[in-house]
Formats: structure tokens, C-alpha cells, sequence
């Protein structure tokens, strides 16, 4: 049998196996075999007796624990076992923490040994207490759009949320004593970046290494949730227009509901302590999103592709988003984004992961690329077609917002001589024509002539 995850084959001891017994103590156990070859070969060992008394207390003396130390023979050649359960606490081999893995054994250092000590103390990190932010400092727009949300998903009733928001707070879990969570912090606070550097999203436009255009999404986690995904289709995709007898049909290069759901993932599972933003890097045929992370001690890749189990990297932030109807809580994200993409015709995304840096690829629908000159000729000769079969009011009111974009219902309607309520009527329909498009807020926003 060869070696594998719970199991070491040696010819001989040396006291450096002791990292090994620290690694399967720290992982799910495992058995280390003196006194065999690589294979699993059994070829004895001459000071049996020895080691007997020898390994048990190297062991406990070097690491504080207790393992099974037997003998055992075949063949009538004497070979030891050592039997290692895994414990509940950090096991440490001269102040070094090591893990198995596979086959391997792994000496863990920075966030891999951060993420496992909390692993192991049932501590994470979103949720120490921060004590220089007040719940009165806490943003107004976060906690409107947590109510919106949560409302709108169903997930809290009117009753929970007609609430004070310190007793809100208390009811999403973060608050301990009084002091706010550091979730409660990154969620509801307005600049989050004073307790955590790096607490914000960047999106960057790129034609092969050259960057285009960039934008940073600041605000709260929730004020960034609410805002980023419209941020990127509006700015930085365009979307292949055809048409359904009268209807006009969008298709963007990559699924919306595929790119918000790994967004909103990478806003909970974000190892935020690295003091280093979100990434979004958006190219003609690949959108690529990265956050420092590390995946569950013993998951890959694959697994994240297959049925697992729903652990949050920042449970009490995850439990924010899921109040707010953003994510679900059964692992099932990554099984929703590869529906999405295969429901736009697009590839499955593919996950890289670099050490303590989780990038998810997606790759463009090839069908939804668009051209400056097609879109021009396209947009050019279904506009006249509509225009066709319109009377010259709606010129006119196109007019009227290709000069002044933010013309109001009554402004528009006095410069034509007619109620407001015809103005209404005639934007509806050049709005169901695709002809316009309100950009912003009813009272802030203004119109987009297409």
C-alpha cells in the first residue's frame, strides 16, 4: 500500500519524525510505520526494545501529547507502529505547527497557520471585537439597504426589522457585550477601511496588458454589494442587441447572476486581514475575480466544483448576506454559478488557486462579443426602423433629452404644449423600445439616449 493521507511508511527512526506525528495530530490522524520501505515493505528494525520506551516519551515530552507506540512483527521481523489520533488543540513541535496533507506534510506559516489556529480555537476573525467604532458611528444607507433587502428576499419579516438598530445588530449576532463585531464593522460602517486597510473592491478594463480604465468601489460591504455588479455591466460590458419581433433583447458576454453570485462570495470568504482589495479584471474574452483566501484545510479545487458542505470563511459576515437574501447557506454557490454560465451557452468558470489567493476564470460567450462597426450598423438600422413608426413628439422628446438629460416629466411636457401625463405615456414606450434608459435615482439620475 502506498503512502497517503493517513498513512507514512519509514525504514528507520529519527527524531525529526516527530514533525510528522505533529502533522497528523493537527490533521485527522494517522499511522507512521518504522521499519518498512516506501512501498510498505516490511524489512524490521534491530533496536525494537529501545525505541519502545524511547518514542512514547519523545512524543510526549516534545509535543504533550499521547500516542500508541506497538510492536509488531511478520515474517519474524520486528517493526513498530505508531498510532496518532487528531486533537482537538494546536499541537506544536518546537513552536512549529505542521499538518498532513495528502501525502505530504506541510510546515504552516502566515495565514495558513492564522486560519488553522483559529480553526482549532473555534475562533474566526470577523468576529473579535473592534473598539474604536460605535454602533451611532454606523452608516444609515447600509442598514436601508440590509432592510430593503432582507424585506424583499423574504429571509426577515417587517416585524423583525421594525427594530432599533443596535437591537438589529444584536439579532444578526453582531454584538458581543456591547462591542461590535469586526463583521458588524466591514458591514454597517461607512468607511471600513479604518478598521481594515485593503476593504474595497477594484475593477479594471484591460486590452492584453494595457489597462483601459479602472474604477475602486468603496463603502461598507453591503453599500459595495448593492453597487458593484451594476457598476460593471453598465460601464464595462456591452451587450450583443437583437430583436424579438418588438422586443429587444441584451446578451452580455458573461452570466449576471454567474458574476454576482462569485462577487458576493468573494466579499465573504475575503481574508480582509491581508489588508488587500478584491480584483476584478475584465478583458474582451475572460473576466477574472481573485481574493486572498484559503480554501477549508483538505479542500480543492474540486471540491469547491463538487456537493460540499457551506463554510464560510467569515461565518458572521456570511450570515449578514444571507439575511439579505444575497447568498444561500448550503454550499451551493459555486453549483449556481456553473448553472448560470451553461444557461447563457458560456463555458464553466474555472477556479485557480495560488496559495492563499482564490481567482475564479470566465470566459466570454463568443456569440454576445460585439464590434464598434456592427453595433453601429445594427443599432443604426433598427433605431430608424423604429423611429419609422413613431410621429414626431417622440423625436422631439429625444431631442429634448440628448440636450438636457435630466429634463423632468413637467419640464418636458411645457416645452411641448402637453400634459404631463402624455409625457409619461410616450417615455414608457420609448423606454420598451429601447430607444432610452434611465441611468440613476428618479430625483438624481438623468436619461440615456441609446
Amino acid at each position: 500500500m502506498a503512502e497517503n493521507q493517513n498513512v507514512e511508511w519509514k525504514e528507520s527512526w529519527r527524531d525529526e519524525y516527530l514533525k510528522w506525528i505533529c502533522g497528523f495530530a493537527n490533521a485527522q490522524g494517522g499511522k507512521i510505520y518504522i521499519g518498512t520501505k516506501d512501498d510498505g515493505t516490511i524489512i524490521g528494525v534491530k533496536n525494537s526494545k529501545k525505541l519502545l520506551e524511547d518514542i512514547p516519551n519523545k512524543i510526549q515530552n516534545t509535543l504533550g501529547i499521547v500516542a500508541d507506540v506497538n510492536l509488531l512483527s511478520k515474517n519474524e521481523l520486528e517493526y513498530i507502529e505508531i498510532v496518532v489520533n487528531p486533537w482537538a488543540f494546536p499541537v506544536n513541535y518546537n513552536g512549529e505547527y505542521h499538518y498532513r496533507s495528502g501525502s505530504t506534510k506541510q510546515q504552516l506559516r502566515g495565514n495558513a497557520l492564522t486560519n488553522f489556529l483559529m480553526m482549532k480555537t473555534g475562533m474566526k476573525w470577523d468576529s473579535a471585537t473592534v473598539s474604536n467604532i460605535l454602533i451611532t458611528d454606523l452608516d444609515k444607507e447600509s442598514f436601508d439597504i440590509f432592510r430593503r433587502e432582507a424585506l424583499r428576499s423574504g429571509r426577515m419579516t417587517k416585524e423583525d426589522l421594525n427594530i432599533s438598530n443596535e437591537e438589529l445588530l444584536d439579532k444578526l449576532d453582531l454584538l458581543v457585550n456591547g462591542k461590535l463585531k469586526r463583521a458588524g464593522a466591514l458591514c454597517f460602517y461607512r468607511i471600513p477601511e479604518k478598521v481594515i486597510g485593503g476593504c474595497y473592491v477594484k475593477i479594471g478594463k484591460f486590452e492584453g496588458s494595457e489597462l483601459m480604465y479602472q474604477d475602486e468601489v468603496h463603502g461598507s460591504l453591503l453599500i459595495i454589494a448593492d453597487r458593484v455588479i451594476d457598476l460593471i455591466y453598465l460601464k464595462y460590458l456591452r451587450a450583443a442587441i437583437s430583436y424579438y419581433k418588438d422586443t429587444r433583447v441584451e446578451t452580455y458576454p458573461f452570466a449576471r447572476e454567474a458574476v454576482r453570485e462569485a462577487v458576493f462570495n468573494a466579499l465573504i470568504h475575503c481574508n480582509w486581514a491581508d489588508n488587500v482589495p478584491i480584483q476584478i479584471r475584465i478583458e474582451e474574452d475572460v473576466m477574472f475575480i481573485s481574493n486572498c483566501s484559503m480554501l477549508p484545510f483538505g479542500w480543492t479545487a474540486e471540491t469547491l466544483l463538487g456537493s460540499h458542505t457551506s463554510k464560510p470563511y467569515n461565518p458572521d459576515i456570511a450570515k449578514v448576506f444571507y439575511r439579505a437574501g444575497y447568498i444561500e447557506s448550503w454550499g451551493r454557490g459555486i453549483q449556481k454559478i456553473c448553472d448560470a454560465c451553461k444557461n447563457l451557452g458560456a463555458e464553466e468558470p474555472e477556479y485557480i488557486i495560488h496559495g492563499e489567493d482564490i481567482m475564479v476564470k470566465f470566459k466570454a460567450l463568443p456569440s454576445a462579443k460585439v464590434t464598434e462597426k456592427v453595433t453601429e450598423k445594427v443599432t443604426e438600422k433598427v433605431t430608424e426602423k423604429i423611429l419609422d413608426t413613431l410621429n414626431e413628439e417622440y423625436e422631439k422628446i429625444l431631442n429634448i433629452l440628448c440636450e438636457k438629460p435630466s429634463s423632468t416629466y413637467i419640464e418636458i411636457a411645457e416645452a411641448l404644449n402637453v400634459s404631463r401625463k402624455t409625457v409619461s405615456k410616450k417615455i414608457k414606450i420609448l423606454k420598451e423600445k429601447g430607444l432610452i434608459v434611465r441611468v440613476g435615482s428618479a430625483k438624481k439620475g438623468y436619461w440615456k439616449v441609446i
